[in-house]
């Protein structure tokens, strides 16, 4: 069956286009039974914070610091309101700086969110001293999950600090880690993480310790600083991975040097050595050298050795000049002499005064974009400092062979109107003119903007208008709706290149401004940013979910094999009310307009898979079925409830009442209604069981108090349900059971422990750990132990014969 018969059967929230006036009265019928954020009784929370809807993760950091030191009860002891107003503050932070909980307010309002954020607070010493440690450094770029990876990637030496603001070591080390970006400012990117901030992205780099201090190369493994956290030592551990070389020029060398480069179209810096005047000293080459990599060649002269070739260049005293491509000393102005020794102001000076990108205008700009790829920065004649940068990118982008021009819409406003393009921006053309190119919307900083062409120019996203939106399109498309100031969907981008390339050739990626496209959105109820949207064919479906593009593929797994089932008031007599012993449903009622329901539709998704083969699961939309609903007792939105068969009548129910609607949390409550399949096991069952019995066993050992082993105590029920009649599943409690499990030689806990059949009695500690936490690969690890174990007695049996 095709993509497109199949998703034509599913259900899901559908966003069509609607005459002008229909919108106008459900958007005035809707703010009249559903207010949006605006309407709620409480503030907006980015008034709270007196932010504009464009700030940045760090804009609202800094934003809450600067209220926190005057609006905390520490500070305002004698009003007895302080508290709750600064509960609202701390509450609209809480909210702001996560991506999700952001989209889910800006769509949804407060009724899209859950009560616990903004519940606790810390101190007012906190906010003053441990919080946003390096936000006012611009020297130091503070990364977070959302742009850690385009940084690392884009090809420039990073040095990271990885750091708690609750960390006293952390802030022994802030002024030491400012002198030393100070220092190296340039010559390579000194970085912060914020691991309060970004858990999981620590997590995932394998941080364990604060501060952790690690060297990141594109292509290379991280390598961890382990020497004395003071200046100097940081400068030379990081100046051994600038790689680029400064050449000692000589009587034999130097007229070749200077012609090779200058044929490959770069120039030279050189700073001239004598016994009089200053040149540069050897550390400032080699920052000069990384730091103008691929723009000009950086060498040395010893005049004291040298003088006659000195001489040459009219050079009698310590000097420093810039020899561009052609230039020759005869040529007044040609040659640029430095007065300065400051490694920043040569490279401000040698940007400025290097040739701009080549110009494409009017009558070249199809027939070059025709044939290469390019990256193009579209400027209004303006020549800022980000200009000079831009020079940069011929260097980086060469060996992607992803050429570098500019367009100056102020000559040619025709061709960027042609394109809408109405502001300063970049955007790489792929090879196919203006039908396919893509807009960059991420920082407008050199690293970020070459993560962004090398991904792009591999990926299948394109930048939408009116001209190519797929509204009548036969294949499928995900068109992404969104705002170029909006942080989370900025970080949806990169996300969606990456799905992109997973599904070539079988779905299409757009993206739609809808700040310059605003008809376009009101036609598709466009309300909040991001909206992303499958349009197959006559079906339209809009997507809701995390913005990854693990959470988009499921989204589209989703829609070709639904793991939800759509229940109405006679499917549900059908499957819910016969339930047979042990059979059970997870079943959703919810309200389209319901914030929280919204919410809740990718995590009842996700768990659906999760439970996929044990639990049924399902929905009613309780607006298309009311008194349904009503008949059900249903008396909110949304209510989740669990129905299992057998007793006494056809079926009864549970209702979740937990604090968290995650898709884990969910299926670990599904889970817990299950009949068990591992058996608990005491020191003696343990013994006679599987130590002295030839069955396979695999056993989890564990603890009460411990989280992770709870976490994993539902995973560990599923694996033993799918290795059931193969291999026998138990469970022992090393609290209750401490020598057993001393004996088995269990040092941590849980540990997830493979006994395989054995023809004699087995060891306490033999048989394999397992590090895995995940049922399905514990059960692929242990079927491929099955399989050889079974070749093996086979082979000795025929030996035996």
């Amino acid at each position: 069956m095709c993509l497109l018969e199949m998703w034509s059967r599913s259900a899901s929230r559908i966003v069509r286009p609607r005459p002008i006036r229909t919108v106008l009265l459900l958007l005035l019928f809707c703010a009249v039974l559903l207010p949006h954020s605006v309407l709620t009784a409480g503030r907006d929370y980015y008034e709270l914070l007196g932010v504009g809807r464009e700030a940045s993760t760090r804009e609202i950091r800094q934003a809450f610091k600067k209220l926190a030191l005057t609006m905390h009860p520490d500070k305002n002891p004698g009003d007895s309101l302080a508290h709750e107003k600064f509960l609202e503050v701390n509450r609209a932070y809480e909210v702001l700086k996560d991506e999700d909980l952001r989209k889910k307010y800006d769509k949804y309002g407060e009724k899209g969110l859950d009560e616990k954020q903004g519940g606790r607070y810390e101190s007012w010493n906190y906010y003053r001293y441990d919080f946003g440690i390096y936000d006012d450094d611009s020297e130091i770029i503070t990364l977070d999950t959302g742009d850690f990876e385009a940084a690392v990637n884009s090809g420039e030496i990073w040095f990271i600090n990885f750091y708690s603001p609750r960390c006293s070591h952390c802030h022994q080390l802030a002024p030491t880690w400012r002198e030393f970006a100070k220092e190296m400012d340039g010559a390579i990117r000194i970085g912060a993480v914020n691991c309060g901030d970004n858990n999981h992205l620590c997590r995932r780099k394998g941080i364990s310790s604060y501060p952790s201090l690690y060297i990141f190369r594109a292509g290379h493994k991280p390598e961890k600083f382990h020497g004395e956290r003071v200046k100097d030592h940081l400068v030379t551990f990081s100046m051994q991975f600038i790689k680029t070389s400064v050449i000692q020029l000589w009587q034999g060398n130097v007229f070749k040097e200077m012609e090779s480069a200058f044929a490959s179209g770069l120039g030279w810096l050189i700073t001239f050595c004598a016994d009089k005047g200053d040149c540069l000293e050897h550390r400032t080459q080699q920052k000069l050298a990384s730091m103008l990599d691929g723009l000009v060649r950086v060498g040395w002269m010893d005049c004291s050795t040298h003088p006659q070739l000195c001489e040459s260049f009219q050079v009698t005293t310590g000097a420093t000049g810039l020899f561009p491509p052609g230039s020759a000393l005869n040529k007044e102005g040609s040659v640029l002499w430095l007065s300065t020794l400051d490694s920043r102001e040569i490279y401000t000076q040698v940007l400025q005064h290097l040739p701009d990108l080549p110009q494409l205008t009017a009558d070249n700009f199809h027939l070059k974009l025709a044939r290469h790829r390019w990256l193009v920065t579209f400027t209004f004649g303006d020549r800022s400092q980000a200009s000079n940068e831009y020079k940069k990118l011929q260097a980086f982008l060469r060996d992607d062979h992803i050429q570098v021009g500019r367009v100056d819409c102020l000559v040619d406003s025709q061709l960027c109107q042609s394109i809408y393009i109405h502001k300063a921006c970049v955007a790489v053309f792929k090879g196919l003119g203006v039908h396919d190119f893509e807009i960059h919307h991420g920082k407008d900083a050199v690293y970020n903007i070459v993560a962004f062409a090398r991904d792009s120019v591999r990926a299948h996203v394109t930048t939408l208008r009116p001209d190519n939106f797929p509204s009548d399109k036969k294949e499928p498309w995900l068109v992404d709706f969104f705002a170029p100031w909006c942080p989370p969907c900025r970080a949806l981008l990169p996300e969606l290149r990456k799905a992109s390339i997973q599904l070539a050739g079988q779905m299409k990626f757009g993206t739609l401004d809808c700040t310059i496209h605003q008809d376009l959105c009101s036609m598709y109820n466009i309300e909040a940013y991001p909206t992303t949207v499958i349009f197959n064919g006559s079906s339209v479906h809009e997507y809701e979910g995390q913005h990854s593009a693990d959470g988009i593929l499921e989204f589209i797994q989703d829609l070709v094999n639904p793991s939800v089932v759509v229940l109405d008031p006679s499917t549900f007599s059908d499957k819910v009310t016969g339930l047979g012993e042990g059979e059970l449903w997870a079943i959703d009622f919810y309200a389209p307009w319901c914030g929280p329901c919204q919410a809740l539709l990718p995590e009842w998704r996700r768990m659906a898979r999760l439970l996929s083969g044990l639990v049924m699961v399902g929905s009613v939309d309780c607006q298309r079925f009311h008194s349904f609903c009503q008949g059900q007792s249903v008396r909110s939105y949304p209510e989740i409830r669990l129905y299992s068969g057998g007793g006494k009548t056809a079926y009864r129910f549970t209702s979740y009442n937990g604090w968290h609607r995650d898709a884990h949390s969910l299926r670990t409550w599904a889970l817990s209604a299950l009949p068990r399949a591992s058996l608990d096991m005491t020191p003696n069952s343990f013994r006679s069981l599987v130590l002295e019995a030839n069955d396979p066993w695999v056993v989890d050992f564990y603890a009460p108090w411990c989280g992770p082993c709870n976490h994993f105590a539902p995973e560990f029920e599923i694996l033993a349900r799918v290795l059931k009649g193969k291999v026998r599943a138990g469970k022992i409690d090393c609290q209750a059971h401490y020598q057993a499990c001393q004996s088995a030689g269990i040092t941590a806990y849980p540990t997830v422990r493979f006994y395989p059949y054995q023809d004699t009695n087995r060891h306490p500690n033999s048989g394999e750990n397992i590090s895995s936490r995940d049922a399905n690969m514990i059960a692929d690890i242990i079927r491929q132990r099955l399989q050889h174990s079974s070749s093996r007695l086979h082979n000795k049996r025929k030996d035996e014969l």
